[in-house]
């Protein structure tokens, strides 16, 4: 990883616009040779010359998997505690809320101060939070309520995190290569959903859960060591009530409030999130997984379709980063999250109208293409269509909008599922996607036709 290098084998300086590489008059990156062949299909690495964002980039690799493990072993503790799957669920929704508030509080935060401060600021204090979670569970407390308020600090820390971290892109890469910076961040996260889990579920009974959270600390620590080695990322614009004492007022909800009003007024952002919202909230069909795993795919085995399903997205989603070259240079980014938008929804319809496992998961792989798509210039359009100082807050947005999201998604298409059955469920589901989103697209042409 970047950050287990000597800086003696780096080229160029850490300034604070990510032009980090030496050997153009400006100090930015030289520009790679065009690739010919086959590379041209393949993953566009461009952002990883540029110093500042290789180490972001490989704190966030470092973490992945890391997370991952903790996100098992946390609802795996409290279910062996409580043998109860209602406690696992209430505990998703009190780290819900504060991820909610915080990200929200934390996008204006990362408008104010120096965005890599405020990431060490916050890495540092998740990694406490792991430290505690293998404190507690290496002393066999066995206690719910402790559990669920260190996961409660942990996504508040965690909901201030992503808007600075997400916000920091822009000052670390060229414009032009936005896209590909989101397709290279969402694979790693992609990945870290796929191997995190299998390898949860192989160490777990080895080494026990305690071994888990300490693994995920360890992980932070290293990130939080490639995030110190970053430039600083302060505001490029004086931050909004400076006195002539030279006292600031402090960052509060009319600002969140003004990040509000900001995404209402510029109609590019507010519809790359309502894109989201439509996709999520009607499109996504995982609390229909484990009854469609039992009912419809039974004959290949519960458990055995079960895995597939819900590794299938992530599977397609990676498979699309990987090949992220065939599409992160286009430039007409609107077009393209109406695309993928539209392909999510007819893939979840095909999802839904197959009795077979095998075209099942093929569909469901297709749609994690699309998600891909869609991720990395919704991405884009954040980064490019608001200005710095509001970055924060429309990640902090974004952050709400990812994780509230799919939770909604799971309330809708379970109830759905239990008054109209899973597969008409599913089926209705990615219609209303596709429809929608081509009306949206229909109703606001300066959306598709919306060019970085």
């Amino acid at each position: 990883m970047e950050t287990a290098r000597n800086t003696d084998d780096d080229t160029g300086s850490d300034d604070d616009t990510g032009s980090s590489e030496s050997g153009t008059e400006d100090g930015t990156a030289p520009p790679a040779p065009p690739k010919t062949g086959w590379r041209r299909w393949v993953m566009d690495t461009r952002p990883l010359r540029h110093r500042p964002y290789r180490r972001l980039w490989g704190s966030t690799t470092v973490t992945a998997v890391g997370s991952q493990l903790t996100a098992v072993a946390v609802p795996k503790q409290i279910y062996d505690i409580t043998g109860s799957s209602a406690w696992v669920g209430y505990a998703s929704f009190a780290g819900l809320l504060p991820l909610v508030v915080f990200a929200l509080w934390g996008g204006v935060i990362a408008d104010r101060m120096d965005r890599r401060t405020l990431m060490l600021i916050t890495n540092a204090g998740i990694a406490v939070t792991s430290v505690l979670f293998w404190a507690q569970s290496f002393a066999g407390l066995d206690s719910v309520v402790l559990l669920m308020v260190l996961l409660a600090a942990q996504q508040g820390f965690f909901g201030m995190n992503s808007p600075a971290r997400q916000a920091s892109i822009a000052r670390l890469v060229p414009a032009d290569e936005l896209p590909a910076a989101g397709a290279l961040q969402s694979t790693v996260a992609q990945t870290g959903m796929i191997v995190g889990p299998l390898l949860a579920g192989a160490l777990i009974p080895v080494l026990g859960l305690p071994v888990l959270y300490l693994i995920d600390a360890v992980a932070l620590c290293a990130a939080l060591w490639a995030v110190w080695r970053l430039p600083a990322l302060p505001p490029l614009t004086e931050p909004p009530g400076e006195g002539a004492d030279g006292g600031r007022r402090r960052a509060g909800w009319r600002d969140v409030a003004d990040g509000f009003r900001y995404i209402a007024t510029h109609r590019i952002l507010l519809l790359s999130f309502v894109a989201d919202i439509i996709a999520m909230v009607f499109g996504m069909p995982r609390a229909l997984f484990p009854q469609l795993a039992a009912d419809v795919y039974a004959p290949w085995g519960e458990g055995f379709a079960l895995g597939l399903l819900f590794a299938a997205i992530p599977l397609g989603a990676v498979t699309g980063g990987l090949m992220s070259g065939t599409f992160s240079r286009a430039r007409r980014h609107g077009l393209m999250v109406t695309a993928a938008v539209v392909a999510w929804g007819v893939a979840i319809t095909g999802f839904g109208l197959s009795a077979n496992l095998w075209w099942a998961v093929a569909f469901l792989a297709l749609a994690g293409v699309a998600d891909m798509v869609s991720m990395v210039f919704r991405g884009a359009i954040l980064q490019s269509a608001a200005t710095d100082e509001m970055r924060g807050r429309m990640q902090g947005v974004f952050t709400v909008v990812v994780a509230g999201g799919p939770r909604l998604a799971d309330l809708l298409h379970g109830t759905a599922g239990s008054l109209v059955g899973p597969r008409a469920a599913v089926t209705a589901g990615g219609l209303l996607v596709a429809v929608s989103t081509l009306g949206l697209a229909a109703a606001v042409p300066s959306f598709r036709r919306y060019t970085a």
